[in-house]
C-alpha cells in the first residue's frame, strides 16, 4: 500500500522536505537571534546613556569620531557661540508634544596651527520649544567665551531639508549646516542636559540611542522574518501530509478495485432511435 513512497516523485518530495525544514529552522532561529541581540543592545545602551549623564564630562576631542561606545557620553567643548546663526529644527516630539529644537553653533577654540581666529563649529541643541516658534523669539545664546557640556550625538540622516522656511533646518547634521555657514562644522553635535544652562522656556532634549542599537523598524523586520521562516516549516509539513493522504487514498482504492484509470478511454455506446423511422420490408410481387 505504501509502495508509492518509493516512486521518483515521492523521492523528490521527501528529499525536499528533509532538506528544507532544517534550513528554515536555522534561518528562523538566526533571525530571532538578531532580534534578541537588538533588544539586548537597546537595553545596554539605554543603561549606558543614563549612567553617562551622571559621569564627569570628557573633552570633545577624546570622544570623536562618534561611535556606539561614545554616543551618549557627556562631552565638554569650549568656544564662542555664533549669535548670527541660530536655527530651529521643527517637527520634534517631546513628552507627546510637538515642538522644535533650538540649534546654535559653538565656534570652537582654534588649534595652535589654525590660520583663523576660530576652529570649526560644533552644533549644540540648546533645548526644545513647544509649538512652532518664530526664530526671532528664540532666546539668544550666551555671548563671549563659554564652556558647554552635553550628550554627544552623531549626525542625523532623516529629515526634510527643503521648504522649511528661513532659519529652519530639517535635521541636525554637518551636511546641512555646512551649506548655511561660512566655516567648517563638526560631524557631531551635543544636546545640553544641565538645567542651569537652559534658559526659560527651553527644555532639555534627551540623547538618542546610537544607530543600530534601538528597537527600530529593522529590528521588528528581523522578528517578522523569523515568523515567516517558522511558518514555512509548518506549511511544508502540511503539504507533505496532504499529498501523502491523497496518494494513500488512491492506493487503497486501487487495492479495492474501485480506482479508475484516467488513461483508459471511455467507451460510449451510440444510441439509435429504432422507432424514429420504421424500416419497410420490400413488397413481394406475386
Amino acid at each position: 500500500m505504501y509502495r508509492f513512497l518509493l516512486t521518483p516523485r515521492w523521492w523528490t518530495i521527501n528529499v525536499f522536505v528533509v532538506l528544507s525544514i532544517p534550513f528554515c529552522l536555522f534561518m528562523g532561529s538566526w533571525q530571532l537571534s538578531r532580534f534578541e541581540d537588538r533588544v539586548d543592545s537597546h537595553r545596554t545602551h539605554q543603561g549606558k546613556t543614563e549612567q553617562a549623564a551622571q559621569q564627569p564630562a570628557d573633552p570633545l576631542a577624546e570622544l570623536l569620531p562618534v561611535t556606539k561606545q561614545t554616543s551618549g557620553r557627556i562631552a565638554e567643548a569650549t568656544g564662542t557661540y555664533d549669535t548670527e546663526h541660530q536655527y530651529l529644527s521643527p517637527g520634534r516630539t517631546l513628552d507627546g508634544e510637538r515642538g522644535a529644537y533650538v540649534v546654535s553653533l559653538l565656534r570652537l577654540d582654534a588649534d595652535p596651527g589654525a590660520g583663523d581666529d576660530h576652529g570649526s563649529a560644533l552644533p549644540v541643541v540648546r533645548g526644545w520649544l513647544p509649538g512652532d516658534p518664530d526664530p526671532a523669539d528664540v532666546p539668544a545664546p550666551p555671548t563671549g567665551r563659554t564652556t558647554v557640556t552635553g550628550a554627544l550625538q552623531s549626525n542625523e540622516t532623516i529629515g526634510d531639508t527643503t521648504g522649511l522656511g528661513e532659519g529652519r533646518i530639517g535635521r541636525v547634521s554637518a551636511a546641512v549646516l555646512v551649506n548655511l555657514v561660512p566655516y567648517d562644522v563638526q560631524d557631531a553635535w551635543i544636546t545640553v542636559q544641565d538645567p542651569k544652562l537652559l534658559p526659560e522656556p527651553l527644555k532639555a532634549v534627551p540623547p538618542a540611542l546610537p544607530k543600530g542599537s534601538g528597537l527600530d523598524l529593522k529590528a521588528f523586520q528581523n522578528l517578522g522574518y523569523s515568523a515567516e521562516w517558522f511558518a514555512f516549516v509548518v506549511f511544508a509539513l502540511f503539504m507533505w501530509f496532504r499529498f501523502f493522504r491523497r496518494d494513500l487514498e488512491l492506493a487503497r482504492d486501487a487495492e479495492l478495485g474501485i480506482a479508475q484509470n484516467p488513461a483508459a478511454p471511455t467507451r460510449t455506446t451510440p444510441t439509435t432511435d429504432a422507432a424514429a423511422e420504421p424500416v419497410d420490408s420490400p413488397s413481394r410481387t406475386s
